[in-house]
């Protein structure tokens, strides 16, 4: 009986002792692997709570990369570009799923901030949103890989290409369709439309070179501030710096901007255009009044040197805060004028 009790006693210790080993070690590479794929296959990016960010990301064995984003997507929370970034990061995640789901090699996890704030913590984090990669044989308190938003954006095709940087895959963003835009231009047709139906015995505007003039400008402002590249890419209207908590308007990388910026950029444009179109207008005053006939031009009775003066500073000034603006996004940029 003494020897059936020692053995049982033994035998309990033994499993006891296997549990022990087992609740330290945690999940094994193949069970890791196995959660991970069964999440991605129900959703392309995981939430992760603390034990989840212990278990797959922070522990050996692991095989495979894993792309956190740590973010606050609270309403309490003041971050204004958070919703954004994770949208792009959740089309990044869709696209990798879309074409490489049984590749078992790359992974995307987020990390909220309400949901997990011990992971913040742990990583010494108080902005948002931060993109690490942690790659298969990162272990310990080794600094993960972080992509600069910054400098390059947080747009769906920035973070590719910093995916590709880091793990050597390649990703063909797929974005879900737009509608809007076509119901937009259909709107907007059907508006131009009415307009000549019910000014039909009165079309004399559509030989007006003013109105035509004006029309192929204001095309102009619009591509060349960058709205195309706004409706294709849907930034934010403007961002705020994590480190000094203060809104930009204009993002300082040549690879990113923001629907503000185009705003700044259009009314810059239109002021340069309108300088010269008064210096341009100046020029037929003075040459009606030599000629001893009524001015043709639309600008006020005065003075040509009035307005030619009025023009040039306006395009000077207005020139110089553009420049400003293209060297404050292509650092190093060696002209200036009148502002630096």
């Amino acid at each position: 009986l003494q020897m059936l009790t020692r053995s049982l006693a033994c035998l309990l210790l033994m499993v006891g002792c296997a549990a022990a080993a087992s609740a330290t070690t945690g999940p094994s590479l193949e069970e890791k692997v196995k959660l991970l794929q069964e999440s991605l296959y129900r959703k392309p990016v995981m939430n992760l709570n603390m034990e989840r960010w212990r278990n797959l990301v922070r522990t050996q064995p692991r095989n495979y990369s894993i792309m956190v984003m740590f973010t606050a997507l609270s309403p309490g929370v003041n971050c204004p570009i958070c919703k954004p970034a994770y949208d792009e990061f959740f089309i990044l995640a869709n696209s990798y799923r879309y074409a490489h789901s049984d590749s078992r090699s790359l992974y995307f996890a987020v990390v909220d901030y309400e949901e997990a704030p011990n992971v913040f913590q742990q990583m010494n984090l108080n902005t948002a949103p931060i993109l690490y990669h942690f790659g298969p044989k990162l272990q310990g308190k080794k600094k993960p890989e972080q992509m600069d938003f910054q400098r390059h954006g947080f747009d769906a095709d920035a973070m590719a290409r910093f995916v590709h940087d880091q793990t050597e895959v390649s990703i063909r963003v797929l974005r879900p369709p737009n509608y809007a835009a076509p119901v937009i231009i259909l709107l907007l047709a059907m508006l131009v439309l009415g307009l000549l139906y019910m000014r039909r015995n009165n079309l004399e505007f559509l030989y007006n070179r003013t109105f035509w003039a004006s029309v192929c400008v204001g095309i102009c402002f619009i591509f060349m501030s960058g709205q195309m590249w706004n409706h294709i890419r849907g930034p934010p209207f403007f961002m705020t710096n994590p480190n000094t908590r203060d809104t930009q308007y204009i993002h300082g990388s040549t690879q990113y901007q923001l629907v503000g910026e185009t705003y700044i950029v259009a009314t810059l444009y239109a002021a340069i255009t309108f300088g010269f179109i008064l210096m341009n207008d100046s020029a037929t005053v003075e040459k009606d009044a030599n000629k001893g006939r009524a001015a043709r031009s639309s600008l006020p009775a005065a003075p040509a040197y009035i307005w030619v003066s009025a023009g040039l500073m306006i395009v000077a000034f207005f020139f110089s805060a553009l420049l400003s603006v293209f060297r404050s996004k292509y650092s190093g940029y060696p002209y200036s004028f009148l502002f630096s």
